[in-house]
């Protein structure tokens, strides 16, 4: 294996990892690891009428994810494709959301990441949900 071969892996394994680090983040209300995942311009529609800078990114996610009791971020079928220091991630997510009630919600839609490599190392600088389905009580989206 070529020392390209093995940074290009490892640029993978990095963009990779920052969608699973971001579900984590989520699921264990880790607010402040967000600033690892994300640039801090970073531009992103997770509803509620998109969020600019990585302060409305946890905004957004902390308020609409603390109306439960408990959530599960699952995401798979990673394609990313890099170019240099910049680079394209998209991937399924399919995520449950167990209300106080007992009342669940099950989405399923994918992130559509841009992606730059920082003196840090990778960070996601744009981000889109795409909602695909949901199952169960209401949208999370309010």
């Amino acid at each position: 294996m070529s020392t390209h071969d093995h940074s290009a892996i490892q640029d993978h394994h990095d963009i990779v990892q920052l969608t699973h680090d971001y579900c984590w983040a989520l699921d264990t209300s880790d607010w402040e690891t967000l600033r690892s995942v994300f640039t801090s311009d970073v531009v992103a529609d997770l509803g509620a009428g998109g969020q600019n800078g990585i302060d409305e990114v946890i905004e957004r996610v902390s308020t609409a994810l603390g109306r439960f009791d408990v959530t599960q971020h699952l995401v798979g079928s990673h394609q990313v494709r890099i170019d240099g220091d910049t680079a394209t991630c998209r991937c399924y997510l399919q995520a449950q959301h167990v209300r106080p009630s007992g009342d669940k919600l099950m989405v399923g839609a994918r992130y559509e990441d841009e992606c730059v490599r920082t003196s840090d190392g990778w960070r996601i600088a744009k981000r889109a949900i795409i909602p695909m389905w949901t199952e169960g009580e209401g949208g999370i989206a309010k």
